[in-house]
């Protein structure tokens, strides 16, 4: 497993899924801007710790979900 380096994500944007419901529950943000790199985050906790996964091995696993 590789280690990424903290990334400053103050003034990222977040988008939820379009299938998400109106309460905002259970809920993945994804921020963009950053076209190598992935960052993700539960959006019931905004100040929490986020994931950050490669572009490629994101782009793999939602065509898997979407599969």
């Amino acid at each position: 497993m590789r280690n990424f380096p903290d990334y400053d994500l103050s003034t990222a944007i977040w988008h939820k899924s379009s299938y998400s419901g109106g309460g905002g529950d259970n809920c993945l943000e994804v921020a963009s801007g950053h076209p190598t790199l992935i960052p993700v985050r539960d959006s019931k906790n905004p100040l929490g710790p986020t994931l950050t996964f490669r572009a490629e091995a994101w782009t793999a696993f939602v065509a898997e979900l979407k599969r």
